[in-house]
């Protein structure tokens, strides 16, 4: 399986980083490795001094499916999760800076949180979810997939016009402003309405 990840998708967080607007989805790969394990917490990597997190909405395919038509990507998958992309942004400023792959900083060991998912059938609406990020209590990320500049089946028409998407493989749809530093002890809850789907220590 595969994580197939979508960078700038939200207006607001292009801003605050200070990015390019994309004329198409900004898409990165994690490898599986990447995903942190159930119940454990995630560790800062001895190679940053500013690892950040960025909340996602998740799609798991459950078909395998290449070019997959717009009209018909809503049947590649059954269910939406929620989960963080943490990413190494020292090191990846380094990167881009040399005008080399982010790889490094978006991919390593614990680097990708995969939370409880839902069944699709739960959600009137796929546009229109509202999914947050709590740290230590208060809320530091909160988006809608309403805002999205690429929605889900956009996004899955697009990559699958480049990779196979295999049952099993998941796609990070992007996160919205507010991303930010963590550091050891940090408690990192992510929401979708107000049903809680992961809880993550930071050591």
């Amino acid at each position: 399986m595969k994580l197939i990840c979508i960078g700038r998708n939200y207006t607001d967080h292009i801003k605050e980083l200070a990015n390019e607007k994309p004329t198409d989805p900004v898409v990165f790969l994690k490898p599986d490795t990447s995903i942190l394990l159930k119940k454990q917490p995630f560790f800062i990597p001895d190679f940053s001094e500013d690892v950040h997190h960025e909340v996602e909405v998740l799609v798991k395919i459950n078909r395998v499916g290449k070019h997959i038509a717009k009209k018909f990507a809503h049947k590649y998958y059954d269910e939406i999760g929620l989960g963080i992309d943490f990413t190494a942004r020292d090191l990846q400023a380094q990167l881009k800076a040399k005008g080399l792959p982010w790889e490094k900083a978006k991919g390593f060991d614990g680097a990708a949180v995969v939370g409880e998912w839902l069944s699709k059938e739960d959600f009137n609406d796929i546009n229109n979810i509202n999914f947050s990020l709590h740290k230590n209590d208060s809320e530091v990320q909160r988006g809608n997939t309403s805002l999205m500049l690429w929605k889900i089946d956009e996004i899955i028409e697009y990559v699958s016009k480049y990779f196979t998407l295999k049952i099993g493989d998941i796609i990070f749809t992007g996160t919205p402003s507010g991303v930010g530093k963590v550091i050891a002890n940090d408690q990192l809850k992510g929401y979708i309405e107000n049903k809680q789907l992961f809880s993550i220590t930071v050591k």
